[in-house]
């Protein structure tokens, strides 16, 4: 299940998705926790210190290299020069699965340790000083689209992405590659104004949205959120000792976090895997190209100099279990 976390700047949403990765590694379901946010601090929040974090290899300084292991035999990519992070797979092409070791984890996925479970931790990069005046962030998490797109993941196997603030998702195709989106919302005006961006942008792609309200303090913070999002709020978390231990660098054994939180991230958990039983790859894939194709004209056409609607496979469905093998 590929679960996402959004949220304006400051809404707790990297801490909520922290916490949602400790809770599914207790559980002892294969994660894979991705920090595509280019303020970096899912590391942080998951219990690695500065220097640690700092190591973390960066997504964003990988790209060619993912390219060319998705890539694989498909007699449709030319080359890596000319694939953009929107590419589809198709035959030939290479994919990712949860539970597999594979080159490109082991190029950029470090196993992280919590309380004797592990996760694995992949990060996009920081917006360096390098990159300033010259680049788009959106170049950065182009790797993290890239990955989803040729994802195949299953039952009671989770990728946790802590996407970038605000509603700066909607600038790729990437807001549709979930099964689930959790929306961090404050009970404040600017708290739920992100809501109902997303909310609206999302109408006509069929995306799952739960709101979580966080820094939720009382009967009054919870009448606003149910009066601003209706049915959407989904579950609330208030005040943290245990949080709060853990931003001052002195995190807490998980098993003592608040049962009041502890029953919220069971209610996500449920929540993320209802959506199973509606999951629709045709759909799933037939988004892709579709994003694939707005971007080939938009800017991709000409930035690779060719017509990066032959990358399309019609033939081709992301599913489960693909019925033709892949290479090596």
């Amino acid at each position: 299940m590929k679960i996402a976390f959004v949220g304006k700047g400051g809404s707790g949403k990297t801490t909520l998705s922290s916490l949602f990765v400790r809770h599914l590694a207790a559980t002892g379901a294969p994660v894979v926790a991705v920090d595509a946010d280019i303020n970096q601090h899912l590391g942080a929040a998951l219990g690695l210190d500065d220097e640690t974090s700092a190591r973390l290899p960066a997504l964003g300084e990988r790209l060619a290299f993912i390219k060319e292991y998705l890539r694989g035999s498909n007699p449709r990519i030319a080359s890596v020069d000319t694939m953009i992070k929107t590419t589809p797979p198709g035959e030939g092409s290479r994919l990712l699965r949860i539970r597999e070791n594979n080159p490109v984890y082991d190029a950029c996925a470090r196993p992280v340790e919590l309380d004797g479970a592990t996760a694995r931790l992949m990060v996009t990069g920081p917006f360096t000083e390098a990159d300033l005046g010259v680049s788009c962030y959106h170049s950065k998490t182009g790797a993290v689209e890239l990955c989803l797109n040729h994802l195949v993941d299953g039952r009671d196997e989770y990728m946790v992405v802590d996407m970038t603030a605000g509603s700066d998702s909607f600038a790729s195709g990437m807001f549709t590659r979930f099964d689930m989106t959790f929306l961090v919302a404050e009970p404040t005006r600017k708290g739920v104004s992100v809501y109902r961006q997303y909310k609206e942008y999302a109408r006509d792609f069929g995306i799952a949205l739960r709101v979580v309200g966080n820094k939720v303090q009382g009967q009054d913070d919870l009448d606003f959120l149910r009066e601003e999002v209706g049915d959407d709020l989904i579950a609330t978390v208030g005040h943290s000792d245990w949080v709060r231990a853990m931003e001052k660098g002195r995190p807490l054994a998980f098993a003592r976090l608040e049962d009041g939180n502890r029953a919220t991230l069971r209610i996500l958990q449920a929540a993320a895997d209802a959506m199973y039983e509606h999951r629709d790859w045709d759909r799933y894939t037939r988004q892709m190209v579709q994003f694939h194709l707005k971007n080939a004209r938009s800017w991709g056409n000409e930035r690779t100099g060719g017509d990066l609607a032959s990358q399309v496979d019609p033939a081709f469905v992301l599913r489960e279990q693909p019925v033709a093998a892949q290479p090596a």
